[in-house]
């Protein structure tokens, strides 16, 4: 069952953080063979952001964290746990959370890293509510950070024109009046795919050397027409039967925030689930794919915006490496 039980779970407030630097489609053209209408055709992505030097995982998710701390008015010393959806941390070991629990003073929380794929944000707040319903934790503070640039390959116009760095966070708590309410969570995974998206040098399977240098293993590779395929596959119906398993129709959700990796995808599941897309949150075309950050900002856009109104409901969805994917329903 799909349903979170025990004690309800909100969203408390929400925060992001983005690195300064903006890199158009037309910069982009200075560097490999592409050209802005056909980044534009392809993903519908407009512009992206890039971290400099100074500018890194850690500091980019400190910083969301903090402001989503202030948004729900909890202070860090109420903070129990931080979790951290990110496939690009600063560093295998020590984690981003650790690093985040200093940086934001949090000095009775845990910290824990989630890597999941582009999910990583989204698990991490399915299992920051499961936590928190059954009482193992007051307050937790989830965030999604990437800083992706720097593992993709700035040669390869297939995978260098979608990724962008950021960071999105939320405290999440005890369900309080004026919260948005988490009450249904699933995940899902099909290993059989894992070789779609993968960093396959650098680490156990493949130590670094000259030969996982020369191919350029220390980089992404995706097969993007097979991820495609098994988005527009597989989300539709798994995103149709989430929706039963809650109790509602597709029709019924107000909202809908998926993964912001490419309109096109977007286009397609919404096109095959009849789902109109002004009922659609959509910020890839100024941030590009920002991985495990993309849902987590899309929410704190959405809401700081009031685009998420009293009464309504939201499910938040994603896809990524594994191949993993999962939702949440939310409800205002």
């Amino acid at each position: 069952m799909a349903i979170i039980q025990g004690r309800p779970v909100g969203i408390l407030g929400t925060g992001m953080s983005l690195p300064e630097r903006v890199v158009t489609n037309r910069d982009l053209e200075k560097i490999v063979n592409t050209s802005d209408e056909w980044i534009v055709q392809r993903s519908g992505i407009h512009t992206r952001r890039m971290a400099s030097a100074g500018e890194s995982n850690a500091s980019l998710a400190a910083v969301s964290a903090l402001a989503a701390m202030r948004a729900a008015a909890v202070p860090a010393d109420d903070i129990d746990m931080i979790m951290v959806g990110t496939n690009s941390p600063d560093t295998l070991f020590p984690g981003v959370a650790p690093i985040v629990q200093s940086m934001t003073g949090a000095s009775r929380a845990g910290g824990m890293d989630v890597q999941a794929g582009c999910p990583g944000a989204l698990f991490a707040m399915a299992a920051a509510a499961g936590g928190i319903a059954s009482g193992i934790w007051d307050n937790v503070v989830v965030i999604g950070s990437e800083v992706m640039t720097p593992l993709v390959d700035q040669t390869d116009r297939s995978t260098c024109v979608l990724f962008g760095d950021g960071a999105g966070a939320c405290v999440m708590g005890p369900w309080r009046e004026g919260a948005l309410r988490v009450t249904h969570a699933d995940m899902k995974a099909d290993g059989s795919k894992s070789d779609l998206i993968s960093l396959p040098g650098g680490l156990s399977a493949l130590p670094a050397n000259e030969r996982t240098l020369r191919e350029k293993m220390h980089f992404l590779k995706m097969n993007g027409r097979e991820v495609f395929k098994f988005v527009s596959r597989e989300l539709p119906d798994y995103l149709a039967n989430f929706c039963q398993s809650c109790g509602i129709t597709c029709d019924e959700v107000d909202w809908w925030i998926f993964h912001q990796a490419n309109i096109r995808i977007i286009e397609y599941v919404c096109e095959r689930m009849k789902i109109p897309m002004d009922r659609v949150i959509i910020n890839l075309d100024r941030y590009g794919n920002t991985s495990a950050a993309s849902i987590m900002i899309a929410l704190h856009e959405s809401l700081g915006c009031g685009t998420i109104r009293r009464g309504q409901r939201t499910v938040i969805t994603s896809f990524g490496a594994g191949m993993t994917y999962g939702a949440i329903l939310a409800e205002s």
